[in-house]
């Protein structure tokens, strides 16, 4: 077999690299845009942008060529920012015929407001699709720390990608709530995005519980209006990514949370982002848009969009917000 991952995050590499070391009768090639990152996979077996200190497997192959990492895959993991998605889609979309996609980004693409396992289906209708989610840093993955996950799809065969993916370490749950899966993963980094603002602000952990809590109620009011199960909120994919994204370290959205209490805007945070994308700041705004033509109630996101895209002030958006609760 051939594996493909696309995109050499620290996500994707983090996947290419225990798929490599898991299934080694497969091939497995990584696909990267940065000439830099590509260079330092191959000459140093480190991805030093997106993942410095972590030895790379000398099986994993990288290359540049779409058209060389897609030849021969028969199973496709797709890590690209939700709002390119689309765009890498098309471009694979001749490459691609009776195969396997895995997604395991999060978000909701602005304008369509679709989940990305629809619009894989859109642009690659051959192919099966499959989500892969949970509370999965890849600083810990890449560590071989214990992580668990979901994997979720209508027609692939999860038990064959459950056996590629799953590791002593990294623990794969099948799962057939792929709609839940996938507001999940997106709603949450909002969330994220206002824990790290009170963090910042210096307002504690019991403020944080409320906004988590609130948080997770929005979470099931969206997958409710999408026809997801309620319980899938409250597995791993919902309250348990969740808990890890709005509380940890490696959070990149709890991280562009702190950084807008600071004061910076959204083009000082991509910078100060290193190349890194915190998915949550274009989720609120696909996730605003769409609440509001549909009269979904969701005071959290309505009160972030208004920080993130209106200018609003912190100390206003937090006073409203404690009256619209």
């Amino acid at each position: 077999m051939t594996i493909a991952v696309l995109g050499a995050g620290s996500w994707g590499t983090t996947l290419a690299n225990l798929l490599a070391e898991n299934n080694p009768k497969d091939e497995v090639l990584l696909w990267a845009r940065e000439p830099d990152v590509i260079a330092s996979i191959k000459d140093k077996h480190e991805n030093t942008q997106y993942l410095p200190g972590i030895k790379l497997s000398s099986r994993l192959k990288v290359t540049g060529d779409l058209k060389e990492a897609l030849a021969k895959a028969t199973v496709i993991v797709t890590a690209i920012p939700s709002q390119f998605l689309r765009q890498t889609a098309k471009q694979i979309a001749p490459f691609v015929k009776d195969a396997t996609v895995v997604n395991v980004a999060k978000g909701i693409e602005l304008k369509s407001f679709k989940r990305m396992s629809e619009v894989l289906a859109e642009e690659l209708p051959k192919a099966k699709i499959a989500v892969l989610s949970g509370p999965n840093h890849a600083e810990e993955v890449s560590r071989k720390i214990l992580t668990a996950t979901v994997i979720a799809s209508k027609d692939a065969d999860l038990k064959m990608l459950e056996k590629l993916f799953d590791t002593e370490y990294f623990k794969v749950y099948p799962h057939d709530d792929i709609v839940g899966l996938e507001i999940a993963g997106a709603v949450k980094n909002i969330t994220a995005l206002a824990t790290g603002i009170i963090a910042g602000l210096g307002m504690g952990d019991n403020a944080t519980g409320s906004i988590v809590t609130l948080g997770l109620r929005e979470m099931i009011r969206v997958g409710r209006h999408f026809g997801a199960r309620e319980e899938t909120f409250y597995g791993l994919a919902g309250i348990g990514d969740l808990v890890a994204t709005c509380t940890s370290q490696h959070s990149r959205n709890r991280k562009a949370g702190l950084l807008i209490a600071k004061g910076m805007d959204f083009d000082a945070i991509q910078k100060e982002m290193h190349g890194m994308v915190a998915e949550g700041i274009m989720t609120c705004k696909a996730l605003h848009e769409y609440a509001e033509k549909e009269g979904i109630n969701l005071p959290l996101t309505a009160q972030m969009y208004s920080v993130l895209f209106e200018k609003k002030k912190l100390k206003d958006a937090i006073k409203d917000l404690k009256e619209l609760i």
